[in-house]
Order: structure tokens, then C-alpha cells, then sequence
């Protein structure tokens, strides 16, 4: 019958790893932990390639390639989002300071809704195109 294969904890191969930082030689720790010194070398390699998710145990799969890219596509679509976001914020507040200006008539705060007598959807009574917030135009 053959050897079967000993299988290490998360903890202890953690713990091998962490003793092999300090410049213990790798092959002393290997005869020390009695494990071969390439599974030492496999398991700092594994460790310094990701950290966040490494040595996963049984039935645990690492970070599946797909997952990554779908969290990266998530994270550019929100940075494109943050990014309107702040120049409509930055139009909005160049509008408020140009009315705080001296000879600027301030906003009396009515709503400049048309009215039903509109002759387009995009024309007021008075001909005038009605107004379309700067924030939202490009």
C-alpha cells in the first residue's frame, strides 16, 4: 500500500511562512517542521502571489478570474459615475457663485415649470427654449 499525502492547516502553513521571513534558512525550518523544503518555497511563493485569499482549504476556491473582472468593471463604472457626479456638483456651484456676484439678480425660488400653453415641449409661451440644468448636458 502507498504513503498517503499529509495535508497541512491554513494555521500551520501560515505559521511556517511567517518563520521564514526573518532570513531562517529554508532548508533548517524544512527539518524542523519535517516537511520537504520545495513545499516551503511553494507556500512563500503562494503567499507573497495573494495574500488576501491564500491557502483556501478544502472545498475552498480561490478568487475565480471572473469575479475579478466583474469587481474591476463594477469599479469603473462607479469611478465614471463619481466622476459626473462632481463635475455636475462643480457646475452647480460655479451658478451660485456668478448669482452671489454684486448686479446678479438673486433666485426668487419659484418653480419655472411651462405651462400648459406651450407650443413645443421644448418651447414656453414666450418662445424662449426652456431652461435645462447645465449638470445634466455635456
Amino acid at each position: 500500500m502507498g504513503l498517503s499525502r499529509r495535508q497541512f492547516t491554513r494555521e500551520f502553513k501560515l505559521a511556517a511562512v511567517r518563520r521564514l521571513e526573518p532570513g531562517v534558512s529554508i532548508t533548517e525550518l524544512a527539518r524542523g517542521l519535517e516537511v520537504n523544503p520545495n513545499v516551503l518555497h511553494r507556500w512563500r511563493r503562494e503567499f507573497w502571489q495573494g495574500p488576501g485569499n491564500v491557502f483556501p482549504g478544502n472545498g475552498q476556491r480561490r478568487w475565480s478570474e471572473g469575479r475579478i473582472t466583474e469587481l474591476e468593471r463594477k469599479i469603473g463604472q462607479q469611478t465614471l459615475e463619481i466622476d459626473f457626479l462632481k463635475g455636475c456638483l462643480q457646475r452647480i456651484e460655479e451658478q451660485r457663485m456668478l448669482q452671489a456676484l454684486p448686479g446678479n439678480p438673486q433666485s426668487t425660488g419659484k418653480s419655472r415649470t411651462p405651462t400648459r400653453k406651450t407650443l413645443s415641449p421644448s418651447l414656453s409661451t414666450s418662445g424662449s427654449p426652456a431652461r435645462i440644468p447645465n449638470c445634466c448636458t455635456s
